[in-house]
């Protein structure tokens, strides 16, 4: 079996990332070849076919009318990934081609060329891209579902991106796929959870749709049941995080417990200021995360969009630390309310309040509900498990 892999970044640039280089070292390591297929970069990991791989493209730093204008037709329709792909699949021939994130880089217009070869087409969704031209599947960041899959003119009419450039040109990027069928052309998709399966479900027929959750190496993480007592969230410090709810609902508390920040982005320094309470590390990563969240006694996930199977979460349960999650998205799917962790309504400070009030209070609880989380990782979240289903998926796809 000869499996083409293709993402738009080479290197590790997140979530996705990470996912697509875990699944990537398992089929190698298994004996069966890969092909990669992405875009250059200079942090890019080593490929045998980076000769193929497209030239970078950063859409933030264009300049000029023609350039733009250029830029714009490629976002939708990338001439070169097109050729270059062709090559490629002419050389190495495989039996399956397995994409991850190819918007506005790769783009799905090489879709058809893998099919014109008879190639089995595998596409993970990381995002809600099918039925969200944004894909975050937000209105000025409101969760929003409007456009469905269909109604992509939405985008400029609700303004939800606060530039008519970019509206524009998600709009008719979403409509060029639709008329060309290129999603429709995939044999088969892989939705980390449920909610996001059922989401897709609206464009996609549902039975075309494979749940198959992320998993996370169980020997990289040595669970720690003890704690210092102090609450964490790390990630992402942008408004569809939930950061300021989570601030807020510290800062209510009666009996004031120590909450560390590990992450940055776009409010950092505004919450920083507006939030003394809070602990802000900045961006932590690698050795020095892992022991804040082994050290600490619960995490938060207090996310205000819809995370899909949020790895931040595995992590924590792998630590053997119960989360504090938002009710929405695939969430709920990963947490069990009351055993591995605690749900609450997404947004409500008073109720997220409480159950940090209660967890912190509770140390014998909390310890329970991280040896359950673990457990439930170990059943249900483990790579090697992910990775098998995997190569389930290939099988079925090819018998």
């Amino acid at each position: 079996m000869k499996i083409l892999l293709a993402n738009k970044f080479f290197h590790l640039n997140g979530g996705s990332e990470r996912v697509f280089f875990q699944e990537r070292d398992f089929l190698r390591n298994s004996g069966l070849e890969v092909v990669d297929f992405s875009m250059r970069d200079e942090r890019n990991f080593a490929s045998p076919q980076d000769e193929y791989f497209i030239d970078k493209i950063d859409y933030n730093s264009l300049s000029g009318l023609a350039g733009k204008l250029k830029t714009a037709l490629a976002f939708i329709h990338s001439g070169e990934a097109v050729r270059k792909i062709e090559k490629l699949v002419e050389k190495e021939r495989p039996d399956i081609a397995h994409l991850h994130n190819i918007y506005h880089q790769l783009t799905p217009a090489i879709i058809p060329v893998l099919k014109r070869y008879g190639v089995k087409v595998v596409l993970t969704l990381h995002d809600y891209k099918l039925i969200c031209p944004s894909y975050l599947a937000l209105d000025k960041g409101k969760i929003c579902t409007a456009c469905d899959g269909a109604s992509f003119g939405k985008a400029v009419s609700r303004h939800c991106q606060g530039s008519r450039a970019q509206e524009l040109l998600l709009m008719c990027e979403g409509l060029w796929h639709k008329w060309r069928k290129s999603y429709e052309l995939v044999d088969l998709f892989i939705a980390p959870s449920n909610f996001l399966a059922d989401l897709t479900a609206r464009r996609i027929p549902r039975e075309k749709i494979a749940v198959l959750p992320n998993g996370i190496d169980l020997d990289e993480y040595r669970p720690h049941y003890s704690d210092q007592g102090y609450g964490l969230y790390f990630g992402r410090l942008s408004a569809e995080k939930g950061i300021e709810t989570l601030l807020t609902a510290h800062a209510s508390l009666a009996h004031p417990i120590p909450l560390k920040v590990a992450g940055s982005g776009p409010l950092a320094a505004q919450l920083a200021a507006s939030y003394p309470g809070g602990d802000f590390l900045g961006y932590r990563s690698g050795v020095e995360l892992t022991r804040l969240i082994g050290e600490a006694a619960f995490v938060v996930m207090p996310s205000e969009w819809y995370e899909n199977c949020s790895m931040a979460v595995l992590e924590a349960m792998a630590l053997g630390k119960p989360v504090i999650g938002s009710n929405i998205g695939g969430i709920p799917e990963q947490i069990i309310d009351g055993v591995t962790g605690c749900l609450f309504p997404m947004g409500d400070v008073e109720a997220l309040a409480d159950k940090m009030s209660w967890l912190a209070g509770d140390r014998e609880k909390r310890q329970a509900m991280g040896v359950a989380a673990r457990g439930k990782l170990e059943k249900e979240y483990s790579l090697a498990g992910h990775c098998h289903g995997l190569l389930d998926i290939y099988r079925r796809l090819l018998s």
